[in-house]
């Protein structure tokens, strides 16, 4: 299995139709994606049950820094399915790649979902990258490990990490970066409470 990992955002919805949304890092093998996320999981949970998710490649870090930060809401466009079952696509997203569920194997942890790429549609062209956009992906994944990593390792990487933000960020990259920055302040408030 190749070991790259690309950060993507996959959305899905709940039998019901509710939306979720959440930052994954994917595997790309052959025409198949492969994503392993840990249990419990809204995203595998729903995959399981309708055997249906969207790939979005988007630029707009704003969805990883919001989602790892508790803002979930991010505006949607329906994606158009064989079968009429329903999915969702980022309104942001460059590309949606339409993905049906192959196979399963089961982990008591991290289950290994394999999807097939169902349909693939452009709607937008892809821009490209600035540095703030990486250094905000990377902010958002130690966000989302605070509770693993010592401080001293989150202060160090975020402080390497501002100098992209410093220098390349427009607007939407600000933003995100508060919003990391607002989430290291909130995990800590506790600590200096008691301190």
């Amino acid at each position: 299995m190749n070991d790259q990992i690309f950060e993507t955002v996959i959305t899905t919805c709940s039998p019901e139709g509710a939306v979720h949304v959440a930052p994954m890092g994917v595997r790309y093998v052959g025409e198949e994606v492969v994503l392993k996320p840990f249990r419990p999981s809204r995203t595998l949970d729903n995959v399981l049950a309708t055997r249906t998710a969207v790939l979005n490649t988007i630029t707009d870090v704003r969805v990883f820094a919001g989602c790892v930060t508790g803002r979930r809401n991010w505006s949607t466009s329906t994606v158009d399915t064989p079968d009429g079952s329903p999915a969702v696509g980022l309104a942001c997203a460059h590309v949606h790649v339409l993905l049906r569920l192959v196979d399963v194997a089961e982990d008591p942890q991290r289950p290994t979902l394999r999807l097939a790429r169902v349909r693939e549609v452009q709607r937008s062209a892809f821009p490209g990258f600035n540095r703030a956009q990486a250094a905000v992906l990377e902010g958002a994944v130690l966000v989302s490990r605070l509770h693993l990593l010592p401080p001293e390792k989150i202060d160090s990487e975020m402080a390497y990490l501002q100098i992209a933000v410093d220098k390349t960020a427009g607007a939407a990259e600000l933003e995100a970066w508060a919003w990391l920055q607002e989430a290291i302040a909130r995990h800590r408030a506790p600590a200096l409470g008691s301190a």
